[in-house]
């Protein structure tokens, strides 16, 4: 049975302690030497709030570059995978970044923060694909005002697993949680995926066509969810599956292969309120991030522009709040 494709820039639902999934899929045409509008003409698009993919492609927030201008975040984490394309960060504890092909940002937003994501179109002389999952965590009740972090993870440190019980070319790539014996590096201290009892997990999974693989046993009490967002698995009713059995589950990859990415995690278990980009445990906490927000308390911005870009010759770099600096295989 060929099932319907998962849509485009909607949320996914998820299980606790995952708030949902977004997967942005926009085939952006050729950028410009300014990183200014794309080379396409913008007519037709509702600029501020474009999500109706015309031709393929949003600007979403952006007015000049596609992406999310500054916006303030409280009480959850952001994982943002970047499959395609890149991603221009900046944020009001002084951090900046560019990231793609791979790499993976992690922000853990506690007490609160302000933060913007662009998408530079850097190739002015054809398409910029762009292709990313971002992932909203919940923050356990006490980790709620956890001080704000920003870490990024490079695609060269991601281990990528050849699972030795598969039959077939089978390959998993480790965001979040271990697989025979192989871990990626740590989240945030204050994550719910720092807990060895949360057994959080982040895989991205590809199998070839006919290849087959079982998820190994997890914990009673463990939730997984499976987004099936290329190809199709053998069996599967949906692109989107939950899993609550504790024991092995076979994945058998249908005549395209499998692209698949799993979701794993203890539940947290206590209430979730939300409002826009802040996720608290009840209303009060709610008013009380809108107040903290207006009344500045989530840092100074300071960027001169709601949606920064870096030069377009900058390559994936990520510069730390205290000014430190790394870049892929130099730390």
């Amino acid at each position: 049975m060929s099932l319907p494709p998962l849509p485009r820039a909607t949320p996914w639902p998820s299980a606790d302690p995952f708030l949902f999934c977004v997967h942005h899929l926009d085939e952006y045409p050729a950028g410009t030497d300014t990183l200014g509008p794309p080379s396409a003409a913008l007519a037709g698009r509702s600029i501020g709030q474009d999500f109706a993919g015309v031709r393929g492609w949003n600007m979403y927030h952006g007015e000049e570059v596609p992406g999310f201008p500054y916006h303030p975040h409280r009480g959850f984490e952001t994982l943002t995978l970047v499959r395609r394309g890149l991603v221009d960060h900046s944020d009001s504890l002084g951090a900046t970044a560019r990231f793609g092909a791979g790499d993976s940002q992690w922000i853990t937003a506690g007490a609160g923060l302000l933060h913007s994501e662009m998408f530079p179109l850097v190739n002015a002389d054809g398409p910029n694909p762009t292709e990313l999952f971002q992932i909203w965590i919940n923050l356990a009740p006490d980790d709620k005002h956890a001080p704000p972090t920003f870490s990024l993870i490079w695609a060269e440190d991601v281990p990528v697993v050849r699972p030795a019980r598969a039959s077939g070319d089978v390959t998993v790539a480790l965001y979040a949680g271990e697989l025979e014996g192989q871990l990626p590096p740590p989240p945030p201290p204050r994550s719910w995926a720092a807990r060895a009892e949360a057994s959080v997990a982040v895989w991205l999974i590809d199998m070839a066509p006919g290849a087959k693989w079982s998820l190994p046993p997890v914990a009673a009490g463990v939730v997984r969810t499976l987004y099936v967002f290329s190809g199709g698995i053998e069996g599967a009713e949906s692109r989107v599956e939950r899993l609550d059995a504790p024991s092995p589950h076979a994945l058998v990859a249908g005549p395209e292969g499998a692209e698949v990415l799993l979701l794993q995690g203890r539940p947290i278990g206590a209430p979730v309120v939300s409002h826009g980009p802040f996720v608290m445990n009840d209303v009060a906490g709610i008013q009380t991030a809108i107040r903290d927000y207006q009344a500045g308390k989530f840092g100074r911005w300071p960027w001169g522009r709601p949606d920064p870009v870096h030069a377009i010759d900058a390559g994936r770099f990520a510069k730390l709040p205290d000014g430190t600096e790394s870049r892929p295989g130099r730390g």
